[in-house]
């Protein structure tokens, strides 16, 4: 987990109805409005990263040519 010194503030402009809405969800899961949006976009960049590493896997499989078990196709 980052230390306070990896960490950097960022600004977000955001609809009072929408503040307001975060402010209970972030009640609900009891943190602040800015852990419940570091959580969100933790989970996005790890789900990001996860299907990242899935893709080079298959695509290095897939140079692999594996044998799937077919009978040659005859002309």
């Amino acid at each position: 987990m980052p230390t306070l010194d990896d960490k950097q503030n960022i600004t977000l402009r955001l609809s009072r109805q929408t503040i307001h809405k975060a402010r209970i969800l972030a009640a609900q899961r009891s943190t602040s409005i800015s852990g419940l949006l570091t959580r969100q976009i933790e989970q996005l960049a790890e789900a990001e990263d996860d299907y990242e590493r899935a893709m080079r896997r298959a695509m290095a499989r897939m140079k692999e040519d594996f044998d799937l078990g077919a009978l040659p196709l005859k002309v």
